[in-house]
């Protein structure tokens, strides 16, 4: 047993290509923390802390809410995210529990820093869950693309830098989707190699719920979808396993809720979960200057795809059909984003067309210019960017 953990310790490496994946989540992390230090906190900022805090340390006073902001119904986990660190520092410093947010901005001065400081980290995990998916997919080449477009999209710097939910949502749907691909390559093999990547998926899709409902209603959806698909032979396991993940998720989010039943049933109660079709948020997206690299990198991607049969492959074919998904859909019942859910498919699905025109001998040369040209590019109109990212 202990030869078996130190050989799988040995096997990670801080190599060359771990040192640039590193590189480039510090570039992301530099960026994210030059906006802290010059944003302003909102009214909304202190809304999140002041119900986050109130969620960790105690009850609303308000009857019949769970907390000053209400009953939430899309999700608590940036509540919780943004209240936990100021919780913790309150704790460390031994201030009351009455202490307020604002009062707490006199006496510590990085208390803005502390706020955002979960979603940064989710906004690098979710980077490195994109490097670690495309590298494994397409190899270096991919996941340099990959991370680079997704380190310098002024998008993600935005959602890392401000209490919300939708950097929390797009973590939990990449991983949850390419866990259960997992899962279903694993089904094929022995039922022991099952059980720890269904346990890790089940917390995801908990994660996933207590995030945005919405997201956890599309990846129980999409993993089903492509479940069916690659688990040949094993598909008489889904139902079993469909009872395990909703009962697991539905759990996970009542915990969120910290048990209360009555802010619990909200969820149900509410329109959270309805969802709709529209362009609106694809064009905007595609139309920004700010995306001006990325769009032509899609672009070039998609025609790449239809015109080279050997680019037409699940491991393309999957996140381009998810990005597409996800960027026509809008949530009617309460405020989202769903075109951010879609942005690590769509440069999982760029870095894979491209990946592969790099691996033929011909076309390499030519390659390497248009992609690190629009590599640049992006990392120019990202750093651009920034300062509108303070308005």
């Amino acid at each position: 047993m202990a030869a078996h953990t130190s050989q799988r310790i040995r096997r990670f490496r801080f190599e060359r290509p771990q040192k640039i994946a590193a590189a480039l989540l510090f570039v992301l992390l530099a960026q994210c923390l030059w906006i802290v230090a010059h944003r302003s906190l909102s009214g909304t900022d202190y809304q999140f802390a002041r119900c986050g805090r109130e969620i960790w340390e105690k009850p609303s006073p308000l009857t019949g809410y769970f907390t000053t902001c209400g009953n939430i119904s899309d999700g608590t986990l940036a509540y919780r995210a943004a209240g936990l660190p100021l919780t913790i520092e309150r704790m460390l410093m031994g201030q009351a529990s009455s202490t307020s947010t604002w009062e707490m901005r006199h006496e510590v001065g990085y208390i803005h820093l502390l706020l955002v400081s979960l979603f940064m980290l989710a906004g690098l995990a979710l980077g490195g869950c994109i490097w670690w998916v495309t590298r494994r997919l397409y190899g270096d080449s991919g996941g340099y693309i990959a991370l680079a477009l997704y380190c310098f999209s002024p998008e993600v710097v935005r959602a890392c830098t401000y209490p919300n939910n939708e950097i929390l949502a797009a973590l939990g749907l990449f991983a949850l989707v390419y866990t259960a691909i997992g899962v279903a390559h694993a089904m094929q093999g022995p039922v022991r190699k099952w059980r720890p990547r269904i346990v890790l998926l089940t917390v995801i899709f908990g994660f996933t719920a207590a995030a945005h409902v919405s997201t956890f209603l599309l990846g129980l959806l999409l993993s089903l979808v492509l479940m069916g698909y690659l688990a040949e032979g094993r598909r008489s396991y889904l139902p079993t396993l469909l009872i395990l993940w909703v009962c697991g998720a539905l759990f996970l989010l009542f915990a969120s809720y910290a048990f209360h039943p009555d802010a619990f049933s909200y969820v149900f109660r509410s329109a959270a979960g309805k969802l709709w079709f529209s362009m609106d948020a694809m064009r905007t997206f595609f139309s920004s200057l700010s995306n001006a690299a990325t769009t032509i990198a899609a672009a070039g991607a998609l025609a790449l795809y239809a015109a080279i049969r050997r680019s037409r492959y699940f491991g393309n074919t999957a996140p381009l059909v998810i990005a597409v998904f996800l960027m026509l859909l809008v949530t009617t019942g309460a405020k989202s984003e769903p075109w951010l859910w879609a942005l690590p498919f769509l440069l999982t699905f760029i870095a894979g067309v491209y990946a592969d025109m790099l691996d033929l001998p011909r076309y390499r040369k030519p390659f390497l210019w248009i992609t690190g040209g629009l590599v640049t590019t992006q990392a120019v109109l990202g750093l651009a960017s920034l300062p509108g990212l303070l308005r």
